[in-house]
């Protein structure tokens, strides 16, 4: 029978590969595209763009400028959106509708290829989730009151004076983010190797069983969605795309979950980090997990009243 710090040791050598792996995939794709959008912001293509969307902004309360935070949004993690954010004049109200649309749609690129690598189709969740994002605003603003308060958060913008300034500022954060990456993708996967290792993940699922339930999606699917929402689809893809590929939960399984947290995710870091510059914690919330629930409760009626013509013709 093996020691406790063997099945460690084995844990630990099966986690650290599959976690090198994962994340070289996502620095290939995380590091080329932010690359491009500094350099789209350097020349003023993002803010060129954020100008003609403007009118489409305003159908959701928001004025023109605020487009460029959110475009930012769909390629990069919600750091950069909001250090944008602080250099407009913007009132909370409108903070706040931007906030709930960045937290649906922000990193998009990349973790609609992070859910095609589990399993959905990157073209339904990258529609949904841009969908959603203006669906979500549309309401909110008609919801929220008309007086918030004004913004307590600023900072001057930085600016560039020349091309080599800004590539040395992007090969800083990227170092960064390279080290970031690699260390949470690496200790994720160690801890849902121990976890499996010490039958850990079969009781969190039998804890989590009746709320999964309620949300729509199947117990399996418990530890999965936990991971989800503390540290995000980006830094948990590790161990959704082990999980798929190695039929630890069913396709249909994972499909509904990625519908879930397409819409809502990483419900405590991201969510904190537009509480600390003050928006409502309630506006931010709530509309996300009810649109998650709905749209997965909507999903499996579709499927079911698709399949039913299917059915009774077999029959």
């Amino acid at each position: 029978m093996q020691t406790t710090a063997i099945r460690i040791l084995l844990s630990t050598k099966r986690a650290l590969p599959k976690a090198a792996k994962t994340s070289w995939w996502l620095l290939k794709i995380i590091l080329p595209i932010s690359f491009f959008v500094s350099l789209l912001n350097y020349f003023g293509v993002i803010a060129l763009i954020a100008n003609y969307l403007a009118p489409t902004f305003a159908v959701v309360g928001l004025p023109g400028e605020s487009a460029i935070v959110f475009i930012s949004s769909l390629f990069l993690t919600l750091y950069a959106p909001i250090a944008i954010l602080a250099t407009l004049a913007l009132d909370m109200r409108e903070i706040t509708i931007l906030a709930l649309m960045c937290l649906i749609s922000h990193n998009l690129f990349v973790e609609s290829a992070v859910q095609k690598k589990t399993g959905s189709s990157a073209i339904i969740m990258f529609t949904l989730r841009l969908l959603s994002s203006f669906l979500s605003a549309y309401v909110l603003n008609w919801l929220l009151p008309e007086n918030m308060g004004a913004n307590a958060y600023s900072e001057k913008a930085v600016i560039y004076t020349n091309l080599a300034q800004m590539s040395w500022a992007w090969i800083q954060s990227s170092g960064w983010l390279v080290m970031k990456i690699t260390l949470i993708v690496s200790g994720l996967m160690l801890l849902q190797n121990l976890l499996k290792e010490f039958k850990i993940i079969d009781l969190l699922a039998k804890a989590f069983a009746p709320l999964m339930r309620i949300m729509g999606l199947s117990p399996q699917s418990s530890f999965l969605w936990f991971i989800a929402q503390i540290v995000g689809l980006t830094y948990g893809s590790a161990i959704m795309i082990e999980a798929t590929q190695e039929g630890e939960i069913q396709p249909q399984d994972a499909d509904l979950l990625n519908y879930h947290i397409a819409i809502n995710h990483s419900l405590l870091e991201d969510t904190l980090l537009f509480v600390a510059i003050g928006v409502p914690v309630v506006w931010i919330t709530f509309p996300r997990i009810l649109l998650a629930i709905s749209l997965v409760w909507l999903v499996k009626f579709i499927k079911v009243y698709v399949s039913l013509p299917h059915k009774v013709k077999k029959a």
